[in-house]
């Protein structure tokens, strides 16, 4: 059964390849790097959670706010997955919420997000949580052409197809579900000015281009908590 309604609305995956031994020794036991023509993957997720919701309670009482995370791709047990290294959002009861009730590394950020022509979004966000690192992210995003199925089998398909989050308790591994429609994304480009997440989370900025996806979004489901 879920517990939280919300929808994932104005989402840019920018995702660069790396080194799966880098992401290997960043992960808790039992949880494996998975990766695509032999490369893992780092991507910055930029987006707005709108209408965040308990399960039952109708949309217009929904919380609206911008996230921000660092992820990666792993399985457990073979069942593929994500593994989150943060996520950063512009609400302090969310932010205490996921904490505490999914075990999420969520920390509290101030934001901006603002429509940049017909289809862009500039997205800023200013890490304020007392204890962590400091971090700051500032990049310019849209489509550049229409959104539709991933192709099977593609890269595209294989980074955004996640159904399932992994995180790491005091009491050992667990994973959430989520239920959502398939993906529709469009290719995308992004202008980044600032972004202090992968030396927020110990990596070095990978190099090379990044492979940039954009979808207006989805409603979801999330479920509670499982042992691993």
């Amino acid at each position: 059964m879920h517990v939280i309604d919300m929808d994932w609305e104005r989402v840019c995956f920018s995702s660069h390849a790396v080194d799966p031994d880098t992401v290997a020794r960043t992960l808790p036991d039992r949880v494996d790097v998975d990766t695509y023509d032999g490369d893992a993957y780092l991507s910055v997720v930029p987006f707005l959670m709108g209408r965040v919701r308990p399960r039952g309670v109708p949309r217009r009482f929904g919380r609206d706010f911008a996230e921000l995370n660092l992820r990666t791709y792993v399985t457990v047990d073979g069942e593929p997955g994500i593994y989150f290294y943060n996520l950063d959002a512009d609400d302090p009861l969310g932010v205490t919420l996921a904490r505490t009730l999914f075990r999420l590394p969520y920390y509290r950020a101030e934001t901006r997000v603002a429509r940049v022509n017909d289809t862009g979004t500039r997205f800023e966000s200013t890490r304020v949580h007392e204890g962590v690192p400091d971090c700051e992210f500032a990049a310019t995003y849209e489509p550049t052409g229409e959104p539709t199925r991933p192709q099977s089998g593609s890269l595209t398909e294989w980074l955004v197809e996640r159904y399932r989050f992994y995180t790491e308790g005091r009491t050992g591994l667990w994973y959430g579900d989520v239920e959502h429609p398939p993906w529709r994304v469009a290719d995308a480009r992004i202008d980044v000015d600032e972004n202090d997440l992968y030396e927020a989370n110990g990596f070095e900025h990978p190099t090379g281009d990044a492979h940039v996806a954009y979808s207006p979004g989805v409603p979801v489901r999330a479920h509670f908590l499982r042992r691993a």
